[in-house]
Order: C-alpha cells, then sequence, then structure tokens
C-alpha cells in the first residue's frame, strides 16, 4: 500500500514536471521582417541582432517555458509590397511567427496580409509581433487578434511627452519637422493635440514634411527653423543640426547619436520606453552586445517580445500560434523597467516610458552611445497609467 501510493505520488510528480515545462527542447522560429539593404540597412541589421541577440540571450532554462529561439531575417527593402513577398516566404518556410517595426506601411500591409492567411489556412496560422511601428491605427480602427504591439504607439509617446513638456516654461514656440509619411504626419498631429490641452499658450510657428530617406542637405530646413523664431523643435525623425532643444523619438537609432555627438552637448531629449542606462539583466545584455557586435542594444522590444511569448507559450502549455496568442491577451509579466502588460482590448503592451537628455558620459551615467562619450540619461519616468491612451478597437476574436 505504501509503496503504491509513494509511486502514484512519484508518478504525479514527474507528470507536474513535464506539465510545467511540456514544451521543453522545442524551438520556436520567428522571421525578422525589416530593411536589410538600402538607406536603412544600418538600423536593420543592428535590430536583426538585437532580436537574435535576445532569443540567444533568453533561450532555453533562461526562460519560462524552456524553448529554444531562433531568428531569421528576411529583407523587406522597408516596402509594403517587399514585406508581403517576405511574409509569404516566410510562412512557406514554415514561421509560425513573425516581426517587423521600421515603417508602419510595411507593418499595414503585414498585418492584413496575416489576418487573411489565417481566416483561409485554419491550422496554419501565424502571429506578428510589432516590435516597433507605432501609427495608432494598427491598434485601433486596423487592430487585429493576430497583432501584438510591443513599442508605445504615437499617442502614448506623444501623452507623455507633452506632459513632460507643458512644466517647461521655456517651451513657448515650436517647430515641427517629421518625415512625410502616416509617421511623421501623426507625431505632428497628436503634438498639436497635447499640447493645445495642457499648454494652449505654446505656438506652433512653423512646419514641414519632408521626404522620407531622401533629404541628404537639412540646411534649407535649418534656416527656416531659425528663420521662424523658434525656441524649441519637435520631431519623430532627425535631421537638423540646431542649437535649439529638440524633443525627439529616434534619437538614439543606429548613426545618430554618432551625428549628434559631433556637435557636442545639446539640449536633445528623447521620449521612449527605454533608455541607455538600465542596470540589471537589461544592463548585463546591453554590455554583452556591445562587446560581442561593438555595437549598441537599444530595441529592448525584443527582450519583451521574447518575455511575452514564453509566458504565453508556458501558460499555454503550447508553442501553437492559436493557443499562444490566446494566452498573450492580457498577459502581465516583468519587464526591465517594471510590469507589463498585453492589453486585451487591442493587443498593444501597457509599459512606461521615459524622457532622457543627451549629454556626456559621467559616474551616474556612464554608457558611452556608439563610443561617442555621450549618453542619453533618464531625467523622468512615466509609469504605465500616465501614457495610457484609449483605443477604439473593436477586436474581432476567432470562434
Amino acid at each position: 500500500m505504501n509503496f503504491a501510493i509513494k509511486s502514484l505520488t512519484a508518478a504525479s510528480l514527474i507528470a507536474c514536471a513535464l506539465t510545467a515545462h511540456a514544451q521543453k527542447g522545442e524551438t520556436v522560429r520567428i522571421a525578422f521582417m525589416d530593411p536589410l539593404s538600402g538607406p536603412f540597412a544600418n538600423v536593420g541589421q543592428n535590430q536583426l541582432k538585437s532580436w537574435q541577440f535576445a532569443a540567444e540571450t533568453l533561450s532555453g532554462a533562461k526562460n519560462a517555458a524552456g524553448v529554444k529561439y531562433e531568428v531569421v531575417g528576411f529583407d523587406n527593402k522597408g516596402s509594403p509590397q517587399e514585406s508581403l513577398n517576405t511574409l509569404k516566404a516566410a510562412i512557406d518556410q514554415g514561421f509560425r511567427y513573425v516581426t517587423q517595426g521600421n515603417g508602419s506601411g510595411a507593418a499595414a500591409a503585414i498585418l492584413d496580409a496575416v489576418s487573411k492567411h489565417n481566416a483561409r489556412n485554419p491550422g496554419k496560422e501565424v502571429v506578428y509581433l510589432n516590435y516597433a511601428a507605432v501609427d495608432p491605427a494598427l491598434t485601433n480602427e486596423k487592430c487585429d487578434y493576430w497583432h501584438f504591439r510591443l513599442d508605445a504607439d504615437t499617442t502614448m509617446k506623444m501623452e507623455a511627452l507633452t506632459t513632460f513638456m507643458k512644466d517647461q516654461p521655456k517651451v513657448k514656440n515650436v517647430y515641427l519637422i517629421n518625415q512625410n509619411y502616416s509617421h511623421g504626419q501623426q507625431v505632428a498631429k497628436y503634438f498639436k493635440e497635447g499640447i493645445q490641452r495642457k499648454r494652449p499658450d505654446v505656438k506652433i510657428v512653423g512646419e514641414d514634411l519632408h521626404p522620407i530617406g531622401q533629404v541628404k542637405d537639412f540646411a534649407p530646413y535649418v534656416a527656416k527653423i531659425k528663420q521662424s523664431g523658434a525656441d524649441t523643435v519637435v520631431t519623430g525623425n532627425w535631421g537638423a543640426d540646431l542649437k535649439l532643444p529638440m524633443y525627439t523619438y529616434y534619437s538614439s537609432v543606429t548613426g545618430t547619436p554618432t551625428a549628434l555627438a559631433a556637435g557636442g552637448e545639446g539640449e536633445v531629449y528623447v521620449i521612449a520606453y527605454g533608455h541607455a542606462n538600465h542596470s540589471g539583466e537589461i544592463g548585463k545584455m546591453a554590455a554583452e552586445f556591445k562587446k560581442k557586435f561593438n555595437d549598441d542594444y537599444y530595441t529592448y522590444a525584443t527582450y519583451n517580445g521574447i518575455n511575452l511569448l514564453s509566458g504565453a507559450i508556458a501558460k499555454a502549455k503550447s508553442t501553437d500560434p492559436v493557443k499562444v496568442a490566446a494566452a498573450m491577451e492580457g498577459l502581465s509579466f516583468k519587464s526591465f523597467a517594471g510590469e507589463v502588460t498585453m492589453r486585451k482590448t487591442d493587443h498593444q503592451l501597457q509599459q512606461s516610458l521615459f524622457v532622457t537628455k543627451w549629454q556626456k558620459a559621467d559616474a551616474k551615467n556612464p554608457y558611452s552611445v556608439e563610443n561617442t562619450g555621450f549618453t542619453f540619461a533618464p531625467v523622468k519616468q512615466m509609469e504605465p497609467y500616465v501614457a495610457s491612451t484609449p483605443t477604439s478597437c473593436d477586436m474581432k476574436r476567432p470562434s
């Protein structure tokens, strides 16, 4: 009798252990689709390495599901049409998870194609992890069950940025300069709306939308900004060499810090979900990435993406995208900046945002961005509720 009870107990423990890591040893393959050639290749190459590095670092025993990850790059050249071609190639090669981030036009094409593929091919569903395309429409009127966004969208970033700027009394006359596509247009739109609510005294003294990836000489824009009497520039990209306070989204992206360093220490601020001087596990990963590639690890959405997948796979006890997608809805997990949640209503990650300032690296903020001797130092952390914005998403879930 005792032997039978012990045997039953042992069997139960083994069953529980197997259930806890039912996917241990499985490999989850992720297709990365972003520009690996052309004018934005340096950014795409960095972000592919970032996904592969995060996948390698957080594989196996280092994640909740015990699975391994493999990330393979596909060059979409930043084009919506090429994105459809790379998506088809990835699906034909058996990939069930895809990720993309550079360009909301490409993101919209992938979102739509994944949705149609899944409707037509039950049993072969694909999940799309969006790590950087921030068009609000993607989690509002265009929201889709199979799409999950890891970055904060433009409305969230602008809500946080204007909350910070309203307390900067020297901000009075603002010039907007952005790339002429959906993201740039929305940066301008949501800045105007946000600052009007919080600082109606601030004037927009000029605005430009310039061709994306084509302008090599920003001198004419610089001249216009100076002539406008602006004391502040707000931009979703980076292009002008100005000695004015600049509030930006992407000054930490590959190549921009080096350009900034040529002008020395200036009043440049960035709104983002992370910064260059985190400590803990993400700080250690950034140091290892730098040592391995002599490059900066700044796309921390790769860290959150792998941890989101791992938590969902562990919860679903499966790597099947259908079960994993269901498990990702509403899932909370620990990130490098506190707890984050994949909001169920629209699949938009709710997370802290940071305002950082360009300055010389020092003892408190020692990380030298692109080996320039400068860094992005945190000025203010906004808790998730501060930047959270409502959604109009009417999610259609699979039956």
